[in-house]
């Protein structure tokens, strides 16, 4: 089977809220972007959404202030039928630390708890290895499905959520089959997401040499590889623009990558500059879509200083 490169023509978008009155309306702001895109991955789309509590809406909490700032929240997908509360049982008898859940839909929960990272991730593969971890951290839930953008982000609710910040991307598969694992955010490390546009030439090589350091990839991806190559170096102490200065250091390929951590949001282009991108900024907000259409619904949006990042130029915004 041949391995997979990113299809080149997705789409992204993410939105950094810099005034707190529009948190509220984060998700509703995130699902009329990502629909903008539907004509550039009509095929499956997934978003990462941050949030200083958990962003489904009031009344639908994970717990309380002081509980979620000591528990990571794990985003959990099962194509199989489960039944969500008994695996959080099942999860907090293996770790010995009360475990919180949240269904999404019948496919995926948000589970939190205070065990430790490697501790939860190893219960869930013991007693569900067919239960998939799209993403975890302090901040971030990440969704991701098949089909129509439109219809994922009804599915789960998306445009009640609230939150400072948010990712997706849309995905037109051409050279493998549409998967919800082959969709982006690509989430390798707590509260860390990256959604890319292009391809990568040389993947195969740096997950080899990723896996000779004992970092692994669950997909056939070139852009997970980017995201672990990543990931691995913030792990070693760099900082996401260290992070990204790696990426364009060492993989080659044409591609626009949009990543977030739970205080940053950066965008960068290869040396060509190739995959389209555009940002506007205002004084309540950063955007960043492959299209400024996906930008035009966005408030204040006409008196936004809008441009594109030029070449190897890495754009960073922190809280």
């Amino acid at each position: 089977m041949p391995e997979e490169r990113e299809p080149r023509m997705c789409g992204i978008i993410g939105l950094h809220l810099k005034n707190p009155s529009l948190r509220p309306r984060l998700g509703e702001l995130l699902t009329q972007m990502l629909e903008a895109m539907t004509t550039r991955g009509p095929d499956s789309a997934g978003i990462a959404v941050y949030a200083d509590h958990h962003p489904a809406p009031a009344g639908n909490e994970l717990g309380n202030e002081q509980s979620q700032e000591q528990e990571l929240r794990y985003s959990l997908r099962s194509d199989e039928l489960i039944d969500w509360d008994l695996l959080a049982k099942r999860i907090a008898a293996e770790t010995g630390h009360d475990v919180r859940v949240e269904p999404l839909a019948a496919d995926s929960a948000v589970v939190g708890s205070a065990a430790g990272e490697a501790s939860f991730l190893a219960a869930v593969h013991r007693i569900a290895p067919h239960v998939s971890v799209p993403g975890y951290g302090r901040a971030m839930v990440v969704v991701k499905d098949v089909g129509a953008p439109a219809a994922i982000c009804a599915r789960y609710g998306i445009p009640g959520w609230g939150g400072y910040q948010g990712i997706g991307h849309t995905r037109m598969a051409t050279e493998s089959a549409v998967t919800t694992a082959h969709s982006h955010p690509f989430a390798p490390a707590a509260d860390l997401a990256l959604v890319h546009n292009g391809s990568f030439s040389n993947y195969a090589t740096i997950r080899r040499q990723l896996a000779r350091k004992g970092t692994h990839c669950d997909t056939d991806n070139d852009s997970e590889v980017a995201a672990r190559l990543i990931a691995s170096r913030m792990a070693e102490g760099a900082d996401l623009e260290d992070g990204l200065r790696t990426v364009l250091k060492e993989m080659d390929g044409f591609f626009t990558l949009l990543v977030t951590t739970r205080t940053q949001f950066a965008v960068v282009r290869d040396s060509f500059a190739c995959k389209p991108a555009v940002i506007a900024e205002t004084a309540d907000y950063v955007a960043m879509a492959s299209e400024y259409h996906a930008l035009a619904g966005l408030p204040g949006v006409t008196d936004a200083r809008v441009f594109e990042p030029m070449p190897e130029e890495i754009h960073l915004w922190s809280r």
